[in-house]
């Protein structure tokens, strides 16, 4: 059942894509508010308490009405699948901005290109030259994949039901709005959330970043992982992002300038420096890892029906 979930949320999307995800984000942010308000005292323990209670019942209860379809109807049980992975996952919450980017570069219209960008990565990229321009929406582009495509794959299959799904996808809202980046009185209370997202997204990282390797090239990929992950400002989105870059063969990272300075970053991957052609190359590298994912399903559902 979670390879024809998988299959036909994927085409939902394709078809009829959810563009306007602002009532979900309203309805989480006043979910996450509400914990927020009852439990941040300035204290760590009290962020646990609050990342408990936010996400294990919903886990929970997501898991208990699947089981409950599933003993009615299936049919019931794959339609809440779908629907949950609708919500939750999905190539086009960030494939019309890298479509937008190639079509502006195709027409030589790099402003258009940077304001695409900057909407799409929300800083200004209005002094980005073309290879910048093609640089960060490459990595956008692996980050994206990896965020919105392949984590959430992972603990669908891995998980009963949806569960996976939304454990996922809460965790990492939670994460962002408590952990990463949150302001000072946030610091305790969200740190918790952060070192449980780590957990939760440390295995899906490095399964996604060892795919680009066998889909790419390998060996340039997983010399990169080795030797470049750990230097980058988020070391598991670092192993997606060096395997990538190794995997395309093309040169990521590096300054790129920003509001009169430079924001300084290492170097990831070998080989070329980004142009036009990398870009088709990303979404190659892309499909071939979610075909192999489909692909390994199907296998895995035959060998368990023969077992």
């Amino acid at each position: 059942m979670a390879l024809i979930s998988l299959i036909v949320a994927l085409l939902l999307e394709q078809w009829r894509p959810l563009s306007d995800r602002r009532y979900i984000h309203s309805a989480v942010s006043q979910y996450a508010g509400y914990f927020e308000h009852q439990f941040n005292a300035g204290e760590h323990q009290h962020g646990i308490i609050a990342w408990a209670l936010a996400v294990l019942p919903v886990v929970f209860g997501v898991w208990l009405l699947y089981v409950l379809l599933a003993w009615a109807n299936p049919l019931l049980a794959l339609a809440l699948n779908v629907a949950a992975l609708y919500l939750t996952m999905g190539f086009r919450q960030f494939s019309h901005h890298f479509t937008d980017i190639q079509t502006a570069l195709r027409e030589d219209d790099l402003p258009r290109a940077r304001t695409v960008l900057a909407e799409w990565r929300g800083h200004d990229c209005s002094d980005l030259s073309l290879e910048d321009v093609i640089r960060l929406t490459i990595e956008q582009a692996l980050m994206a994949s990896y965020r919105n495509v392949f984590s959430v794959i992972f603990w669908f299959v891995l998980l009963p039901g949806p569960a996976g799904a939304v454990l996922y996808r809460l965790s990492h809202y939670l994460e962002q709005r408590w952990g990463h980046g949150a302001s000072p009185e946030l610091l305790a209370f969200g740190a918790f959330s952060a070192r449980a997202f780590a957990l939760i997204d440390w295995f899906p990282a490095r399964l996604t970043a060892l795919t680009f390797a066998i889909v790419g090239d390998f060996e340039d990929a997983i010399f990169c992982w080795r030797g470049q992950a750990m230097r980058w400002m988020e070391p598991t989105m670092g192993v997606v992002l060096a395997a990538g870059a190794g995997a395309l063969g093309v040169r990521l990272g590096n300054p790129y300038p920003q509001g009169g300075g430079l924001v300084e970053r290492p170097e990831l991957g070998l080989g070329d420096e980004p142009d036009t052609a990398h870009l088709d190359s990303t979404v190659g590298l892309v499909w071939r890892t979610l075909v192999l994912w489909l692909a390994m399903l199907f296998l895995l559902g035959i060998a368990s029906v023969l077992r």
